[in-house]
This record gives structure tokens, C-alpha cells and sequence, in this order.
């Protein structure tokens, strides 16, 4: 093992007189973000950015916002940004809460590229078959069911407001009008044992889906429901309860044909999240609407931002007297995209945050990512913590990849940590 990773890193396959640069990989993004912040109801445990309002002040702020992030979609698709948009995704929030507006939203995208993979979140509760039929005919290809679990008690105790047979109706609409479906499910839920969380993925599993991602509850500092526990009124399953309920899901779902193809996604064949996977393969992302997220290189922002229409760097600093190879994120904090919090990651840092992505997969940090890593890493550093992963267990090498292990998902802040480690 250690003599192979030594060769591997030190084999540096670049040419000498053209280096390699950061900035060289990809231009414009990849995929695209859509984010809507509306819920009926915020449940318990939820601390994203989201607004749960009613009747005509729902509404009016519904068409306030469709409007300011129809001008973005206008602006960035006018300007050929969005011409190599290979995945949409529209998430929230309740997606499905705009009814017609989001059929409108993505025609618009549609009006500016031609995803293969165009994905809509929706919740049980706002999913109807005449918006299914509506979104198909607009181009979307793909939903994704928030349907956490499908135990009255537990929906109830962490504040969702749709049944189980609401749940069940909303999968049938989607699979009847030909969309690849996808479901969330948690676990680690007020009440859920073993036994009551396996039902939920037995009866998913015999409705045929696609894809089924699988996420412990997360206790959110300051969320009702992390007040909830502090003050003894609810008991939450603890982390050895998560991990047992990740086993049986892995049992299962494999067992039923999925492939684990990421700590938390499971996937029928050829049925992959081509969205999420180009987060994890660090390909540019454009992120628009309140708390979207983005991601590009340096001299690629810096490009877009001479066209005038990325305006994030307005809050943060100007590449062409800061950093110059790199990567910078964003996130954008109002309605009508003025208002951005930045943060730049250098070369290095950037290299670092690809190798922890890659161990999300199980493809792992295959032979290529390894050796552009060696060239902005040293290969002393690279090797030891590549090594020092084996050696506790997170990871193997299969001789084309450092692949994680089962115990490597289960103690992820430890190979991640390892990881990013590397960034200095």
C-alpha cells in the first residue's frame, strides 16, 4: 500500500512548460440552483432559510420573489451563462407551494439551456397530478419527495404536516406522469425505532423508485425542536441509534437492487443525482434566489464578474487584486440578488475541500483527482494522510482509488477532517 501511494503521488503527469492551473478545468457553470423560501408550515427541526406564511400575504410574496428570481434567471441566461447547464435543481422550502409560478420558473430556465437532469423538490401536502403533469410538460425531469418517514407519530413529532397516505398519493402522481422519483427519508426521529423505520423503507422500496436518500436528523441549534430537547419534553434518538438505523438502510436497500453510490444516496442503476454528484466532483455551480449557494474558480468569477452580472464580489474582494487561482463561494443573503456573503479558498484550500468531497462518493479519490492533488500538496503531506486513512480503518485502496469505508461514513468528521487537514 505504501509503496504504491508513493508512486502515485510523486507521478506528476503534467507537462512542464504549460503548469497546470486551477483555472483551467471549467468556465461556466455546470449546474444551476434555484432556491424558494416558502413552507405552509416550518417544521420542528428545520433551520433553513425558508418563510412559512398564508392566504394572500403567501401570495403576494410568492409573486414578488418568482419575479426577482425570474430578472436573475433573465440576466445570467441573456449573458450565456447558463449555456453549459448540464443540472437544474429547484429546492427550498416548498418548491411545489408556487403551483403555477414554478411551472413558469422553468420554462424560463428551459428558454436558456437544455439540462439533462432538471430536478423539482415538492412535499406531499402541495403535490397535485395536475402540477406533475404541468412540470413534465415544462421540461422537468426528476422530483424529489420530501417524505421523511411514514409514521403518523413520528411525522407529527417533528412538525411535518403531510399523512403518510398523502405521501404514498404524491409518489403514485409522480411515477404515473414519468418522472424518475426520488424520496427523502431521516432518521434518528422522536419516537422511530428500529423496527418502525425499516417499515418505512420496506414500503417505499415496493413502490419501484429511483432513488432514496437517507439522513439522520440533525438537532439545529435554536430550532423548536433542539428547544424541545433541551428543556426534557422530547426524547431524540442518539448517534449509535443513527448509525444502527444507516446499517439497515445500507442492508435493505442493497438488498433491493440500489446502489450506495454516496454516504447518504441510494440509486436504482443509471439513476444517480447528476446534480448532487456535480457538487461532489467540484464542478462550478450557479446558485440564485435568497441563501443560494455557489461555487466557481477564481479566474472563471472574475470573468463573469466583468460582464456585469455577477455582482457578488461587490461584498467581498476584488479577484484582480486578491487571489488569483483559487476558488470562491457565495452565498446570496436577499430577494433580488445584490446582497452576497463571499469566501475565498486558495488553490491549495480548494484541492483539499475536492479530496474531502470525493470521499462523500464511493468512487472515492481516484488516481487523476490524486495526482492533481500532488501538485499543489506536498507529497509527503498527501501521502501520510492518504496512509493514515488506511491505517484506521476510513478508507481502502482498491489500486485505482482511496475508497472509503462503511467506517469512514459512520465516523465522517474524522476522514473529512483528515482531509481538509491538507488546505495548510
Amino acid at each position: 500500500m505504501q509503496n504504491k501511494l508513493r508512486v502515485l503521488v510523486t507521478r506528476v503527469e503534467y507537462p512542464q512548460s504549460v503548469p497546470w492551473s486551477w483555472g483551467s478545468l471549467f468556465v461556466k457553470p455546470r449546474a444551476l440552483y434555484l432556491h424558494i423560501p416558502f413552507c405552509k408550515a416550518k417544521c420542528l427541526y428545520c433551520d433553513f432559510d425558508s418563510r412559512a406564511l398564508g392566504g394572500c400575504e403567501l401570495d403576494a410574496a410568492m409573486d414578488r420573489y418568482c419575479t426577482a428570481l425570474a430578472s436573475q434567471i433573465d440576466t445570467y441566461g441573456a449573458a450565456g451563462e447558463l449555456d453549459e447547464v448540464e443540472t437544474v435543481y429547484i429546492g427550498g422550502g416548498t418548491p411545489s407551494l408556487l403551483g403555477a409560478r414554478l411551472v413558469s420558473l422553468v420554462e424560463r430556465v428551459r428558454g436558456y439551456c437544455d439540462p439533462v437532469e432538471f430536478t423539482c423538490e415538492a412535499n406531499p401536502e402541495s403535490f397535485t397530478l395536475e402540477l406533475a403533469q404541468a412540470l413534465r410538460e415544462a421540461g422537468v425531469t426528476r422530483i424529489s419527495l420530501g417524505v421523511q418517514t411514514l409514521d403518523a407519530g413520528e411525522l407529527k413529532a417533528i412538525g411535518r404536516i403531510h399523512s403518510a397516505e398523502q405521501a404514498m398519493l404524491a409518489i403514485a402522481q409522480v411515477k404515473a406522469v414519468g418522472f424518475s422519483t426520488s424520496c427523502d427519508v431521516m432518521c434518528g426521529l422522536p419516537g422511530q425505532t428500529l423496527e418502525s423505520f425499516g417499515r418505512t423503507l420496506e414500503t417505499l422500496m415496493t413502490l419501484r423508485l429511483d432513488h432514496i436518500s437517507v439522513y439522520p436528523l440533525q438537532l439545529e441549534e435554536g430550532t423548536p425542536l433542539a428547544r424541545l430537547e433541551e428543556q426534557g419534553r422530547i426524547a431524540v434518538p442518539d448517534e449509535d441509534f443513527q448509525a444502527a438505523c444507516m446499517d439497515l438502510a445500507v442492508e435493505m436497500l442493497t438488498g433491493a437492487g440500489f446502489e450506495r453510490y454516496e454516504v447518504a444516496s441510494y440509486a436504482q442503476p443509471g439513476q444517480r443525482c447528476r446534480h448532487n454528484i456535480a457538487y461532489w466532483t467540484g464542478k462550478p455551480y450557479l446558485g440564485l434566489g435568497r441563501s443560494a449557494a455557489g461555487m466557481f474558480d477564481i479566474p472563471s468569477a472574475a470573468e463573469m464578474c466583468n460582464l456585469g452580472t455577477y455582482p457578488f464580489y461587490t461584498s467581498g474582494a476584488n479577484p484582480s487584486s486578491a487571489l488569483h487561482e483559487g476558488r470562491v463561494r457565495y452565498r446570496q443573503l436577499d430577494d433580488e440578488g445584490v446582497q452576497f456573503d463571499t469566501e475565498h479558498l486558495t488553490p491549495r484550500e480548494a484541492m483539499a475541500e475536492d479530496l474531502m468531497l470525493a470521499c462523500r462518493m464511493t468512487d472515492g479519490i481516484g488516481i487523476d483527482l490524486l495526482k492533481r492533488a500532488a501538485a499543489l500538496i506536498p507529497e509527503l503531506e498527501l501521502r501520510a494522510a492518504c496512509e493514515a486513512a488506511v491505517r484506521s480503518g476510513l478508507a481502502t485502496w482498491d489500486g485505482r482509488a482511496l475508497v472509503p469505508s462503511h467506517l469512514g461514513w459512520l465516523e465522517g468528521n474524522e476522514l473529512f477532517g483528515l482531509l481538509w487537514a491538507l488546505a495548510c
